[in-house]
């Protein structure tokens, strides 16, 4: 047996809690089959934690997920939160809180889902911790406010550090990959905010003579990605351009069911969180497609392998590939979102088939 991997279990809320359970099954059987040994953790978030412990993010959560390797966080329903003190949204204190600056959003094509093309394969960074955001952009406070009934004042904040720090981590996927990364702003307008993140990741990109950099106006990009997406390798851009590009992205491959996500940094900590929110009109029907929670799930062992020179984890990943593709390829087994005529249990148990594991009774 290889190395233990310690990975955190947080649900989330609605869909979550079908979806995360299912990617954990499908990891135990991808990890068993690799000879991979993993130690799970669950850990309460959301609104159950809320209901039973009087805090979305209850005390010690920080703390029990520093000791981890990494964790699969689920959708957050934190706009339908009651206005109570501990109702709080997790997500930026978790990226902000373990320096995940980087989220990585893939985008692919398969067969015979929805696609509007057949050859799309790329991948968008999108910086996770500045930006528009306001609860990202300032440590305390608020970075919009009111200072009259009639006004109301949005900062984006962009750092040097921030933009050479997502920069990197672009140029390192690019390289690993097919060594092409565009650079996406808009400095025609946002003269110094954007005009320092090209600057600083060109700059990085000096460090990285191998990988071609281009760089396309965001508008333009947008336009770009419905007529040529397939032209694209590695994208980086700031964090509510890549908020927005990634679900534009999404919907060229079958919607955000088909978008998975992982947070990264500088760290050893990786964080598995789909694009995707917490559905609740579906919530419990069984109609929820887990792809972008597994998918999410595969990277973070993928990630957390390469990092941590752990072969059998990359060898997990690539069995739910194989297993994801396998349930892709049949309608029977894909959810009504992808032309599927199944449920969402039915992809699991496709997605296990594939991996060479038998579905739990």
């Amino acid at each position: 047996m290889s190395e233990t991997l310690k990975l955190g279990i947080l649900e989330g809320d609605d869909i979550g809690h079908e979806i995360v359970p299912a990617s954990v099954e499908i990891a135990r059987a991808a990890a068993g089959a690799a000879g991979l040994s993993i130690e799970w953790t669950e850990v309460p978030i959301g609104r159950r934690a809320l209901d039973t412990l009087g805090h979305t993010m209850p005390e010690g959560t920080l703390e029990t997920l520093s000791r981890l390797d990494g964790f699969i966080l689920g959708p957050i329903g934190h706009r339908d939160y009651p206005k109570v003190p501990g109702a709080i949204n997790p997500h930026p204190i978790l990226r902000k809180h373990f320096d995940l600056f980087a989220n990585v959003r893939p985008t692919r094509s398969f067969p015979d889902i929805g696609c509007l093309r057949d050859d799309i394969d790329l991948v968008i960074v999108r910086e996770n911790n500045e930006g528009f955001q306001p609860d990202r952009n300032v440590v305390m406070g608020s970075g919009e406010f009111r200072p009259t009934e009639d006004l109301t004042i949005s900062v984006r904040v962009i750092s040097r550090e921030g933009s050479r720090k997502v920069a990197r981590a672009a140029l390192e996927l690019a390289r690993a990959r097919r060594r092409r990364l565009t650079l996406v702003h808009k400095n025609t307008v946002f003269k110094l905010g954007c005009g320092m993140f090209v600057d600083s990741c060109y700059e990085v990109a000096a460090e990285f003579p191998d990988v071609a950099v281009d760089e396309v106006i965001v508008d333009t990009m947008a336009m770009r990605l419905v007529r040529d997406p397939q032209t694209f390798d590695v994208v980086v851009t700031t964090n509510m351009f890549g908020d927005i590009l990634t679900d534009e992205a999404a919907g060229l491959v079958g919607g955000l069911g088909m978008a998975p996500g992982l947070c990264i940094g500088r760290g050893a900590i990786a964080m598995a969180q789909a694009t995707h929110g917490s559905a609740p009109d579906i919530a419990g029907k069984g109609l929820a497609n887990p792809y972008a929670m597994v998918e999410s799930t595969r990277m973070l062992l993928d990630w957390l392998g390469r990092r941590r020179e752990v072969p059998a984890a990359v060898e997990a990943a690539a069995l739910i590939r194989r297993g994801v593709d396998h349930a892709l390829s049949r309608p029977e087994s894909r959810t009504r979102d992808i032309r599927g005529v199944g449920t969402q249990r039915d992809m699991v148990e496709a997605i296990l088939a594939g991996i060479g594991r038998p579905a739990a009774a």
